[in-house]
């Protein structure tokens, strides 16, 4: 999550903040609004959601073991680390 996204989550230490961040990546978790016209390539590796008046986007990044540089072959695991991005729209 981008700091714009922990700011709007607050301090998971108190209930409400760790539910939010719950809520959150449960959206993202649960997220199937793929289309022809959003996901042309069928990756599945970006989405946008709402919560509350907050737009929010989520996208995988595939990088090599060492996070250094993009995967030489994304679809293979054993090349690549798949970094999740959680981030408000306004900080895309």
């Amino acid at each position: 999550m981008t700091a714009g996204v922990a700011a709007l989550v607050g301090d998971v230490s108190l209930f409400r903040g760790f539910r939010r961040r719950a809520e959150i990546l449960r959206t993202v978790r649960n997220y199937d609004s793929f289309n022809s016209d959003n996901d042309p390539l069928g990756e599945h590796d970006f989405g946008r959601f709402e919560y509350g008046s907050a737009i929010l986007y989520w996208k995988i990044d595939y990088y090599d073991l060492e996070l250094a540089w993009g995967s030489p072959d994304p679809a293979n695991p054993d090349v690549t680390t798949r970094v999740l991005t959680i981030l408000l729209a306004e900080e895309y």
